[in-house]
């Protein structure tokens, strides 16, 4: 995928694209504390027949991380949707894929342009808990402190195979999260997304949009309960469960998780 940079609202944000040209769209959207290279080569496969988008959001990756914000939902949300105008994506072609963090927010983006979104793939996501989950609570320590063996054990705790975290994933983590006011950006985030709610009744706006739902069977992180939230509000959806995957099956099961999205998509 090329690397590419926008100026937008005052801010300069990094994206990965590939497949440009192609008239359909695919907007991808990271966690907490991700970035856009967590997709991996998933947007890379689909490009053949998309234009595929994978941004790092404001606050984490290389974009810029403004200080002095609240890192809501809303603002993220009202920030995709001027990211996708100003690269020329919204208009009714453009599907939106959101893991965790990214899925509260293309669920938001659903729910505010129903005639804007083709289809929508959630990805264990959130957007219903009341709090954080302890795991995510280990996640917050190891960003204030991040020492090698505090991530580690943080990121093992969130996939089912603990010899799935490679060093590049860690390494890359801290790094990140020592850019000046990446600190700042993970805080505000998770506590303006872990304690509040999408709402069963928001969800069930979301009416027409052939929506997607992938579960790891073996997330700690946000348990797959919450996939019921998702399936029972959404009225055109459906739920695939990864087995042997935690909260982010893409990486663990890149093959199964490829197959069943362009199935989806196409």
């Amino acid at each position: 995928m090329d690397e590419c940079w926008i100026n937008l609202e005052g801010l300069k944000i990094r994206y990965l694209e590939s497949g440009k040209g192609k008239n359909r769209h695919i907007v991808f959207i990271h966690g907490l504390g991700s970035a856009a290279d967590r997709w991996m080569k998933i947007p890379e496969r689909l490009s053949s027949d998309f234009h595929c988008v994978a941004i790092d959001l404001p606050g984490f990756g290389e974009s810029d991380k403004p200080e002095k914000i609240e890192y809501t939902i809303n603002r993220f949300t009202q920030f995709v949707i001027s990211f996708q105008k100003e690269i020329s994506i919204f208009g009714g072609k453009t599907s939106l894929i959101g893991h965790s963090l990214g899925g509260y927010i293309a669920s938001e983006i659903a729910i505010q342009n129903q005639n804007q979104v083709k289809q929508l793939v959630l990805v264990d996501s959130s957007g219903m808990l009341n709090r954080p989950t302890p795991i995510l609570e280990e996640y917050l320590q190891a960003s204030k402190n991040p020492s090698e063996n505090n991530v580690r054990k943080a990121f093992e705790k969130m996939v089912a195979d603990p010899s799935r975290i490679p060093s590049q994933l860690v390494d890359g983590f801290i790094r990140r999260i020592n850019m000046p006011n990446a600190k700042h950006a993970f805080q505000s985030t998770l506590d303006n997304s872990a304690r509040t709610q999408i709402g069963i009744d928001r969800l069930r706006m979301i009416k027409s949009t052939p929506t997607l739902i992938i579960w790891g069977s073996q997330d700690k992180v946000i348990p797959i309960e919450h996939s019921r939230f998702f399936l029972d509000g959404i009225a055109n959806s459906r739920l695939e469960i990864i087995n042997d995957a935690g909260h982010a099956p893409f990486a663990e099961k890149p093959e199964q998780f490829s197959e069943i999205l362009g199935n989806f998509l196409t």
